[in-house]
């Protein structure tokens, strides 16, 4: 039997992780050890049974729904996660996204991520093997606005480790409160330079906000929007943002400040890069994603049968 104290750390550790959510970099910090050992107090809790994961249906898909989002939107691919009784969908999305990525790895890529609580569930799906010679990168800056744990800087920095890959850091937030203040950040070569590499990742994992829901209402909070402004945004009929750049119901950007405003790679950048996976849980994202869907932005999605049901609701 280990020691009591040696015990009582891992469960410790093993209830931030998995029950409060907490990053491994943020209990390094409360436990006052260093990342490497979380990882392998994580590790040890499994090993010793401390923490047990028990998959009910290894596939988990619902592949008639996937079969008819694919066909309705001309997707590329598609993974919808079966929900039953008392399962958590972010984590069913999170395991099937996890499983989807790594079959499409391959040396020498660069995997681009935003942020957003769909997009930090699939990284933490993702096993902490390394093996992988990958080079992450973020498409949007790091993000004061909403709860550090699922910022860009942090998925970026997490899902290189569990990757064994490499990572760069777009030191910038994401959003600011002038046009001119945009404009000085971006002047900046190494900032600049962060985004060029972003836009050639041939795999971007993105996020889908919903306005008027989480992070979304969060980004709009931190551009200190004048009430005119932000009379002139909700006029424009907002839906949804991937990337912290915001479109309406038709798919179309939204301009004005609330554009002017963001550090992160545009939509139409977004949609150059070859293959993006959008990451989405719950009924209340429809309308963000339909919008997404129409922006042309998205090849893959991968959501919840609440979702799919939605959004196929929506469009018959």
């Amino acid at each position: 039997m280990p020691p009591p104290r040696d015990q009582q750390i891992l469960v410790k550790a093993a209830r931030l992780y998995y029950e409060e959510g907490r990053s491994q970099n943020e209990i390094a910090t409360t436990l006052q050890v260093s990342r490497s050992s979380v990882s392998r107090m994580l590790t040890a809790a499994r090993e010793r049974g401390i923490v047990r994961i028990q998959i009910n249906d290894p596939a988990g898909r619902d592949l008639d729904l996937e079969g008819e989002l694919t066909e309705r939107f001309g997707l590329r691919d598609c993974r919808v996660a079966e929900v039953r009784g008392t399962d958590r969908p972010l984590g069913r999305v999170g395991d099937l996204g996890a499983r989807w990525l790594l079959e499409r790895l391959k040396p020498g890529q660069k995997v681009a991520v935003s942020w957003g609580q769909g997009v930090q569930a699939v990284v933490r799906h993702i096993p902490d093997d390394g093996g992988y010679d990958i080079e992450v990168l973020p498409l949007v800056g790091g993000l004061s606005a909403v709860d550090s744990a699922i910022s860009g800087e942090e998925l970026v920095r997490d899902l290189a480790a569990r990757l064994g890959g490499r990572s760069q850091r777009l030191l910038a937030p994401a959003v600011v409160t002038s046009k001119a203040g945009r404009d000085v950040l971006l002047a900046e070569p190494v900032i600049q330079s962060t985004l060029d590499a972003a836009k050639l990742a041939k795999i971007a994992l993105v996020g889908i906000g919903a306005v008027g829901h989480g992070s979304s209402a969060a980004l709009l909070d931190a551009m200190n929007l004048s009430a005119e402004e932000r009379a002139d945004f909700d006029a424009a009929s907002p839906v949804g943002d991937v990337c912290a750049r915001f479109f309406d119901g038709d798919g179309s950007p939204v301009t004005g400040p609330v554009n002017d405003r963001v550090l992160a790679v545009s939509l139409a950048d977004l949609a150059a890069i070859p293959t993006v996976a959008g990451v989405a849980v719950g009924q209340e994202k429809a309308g963000g994603v339909l919008g997404a869907l129409r922006a042309r932005v998205l090849d893959v999605l991968l959501c919840d049968t609440a979702l799919a049901r939605a959004l196929l609701a929506r469009v018959r």
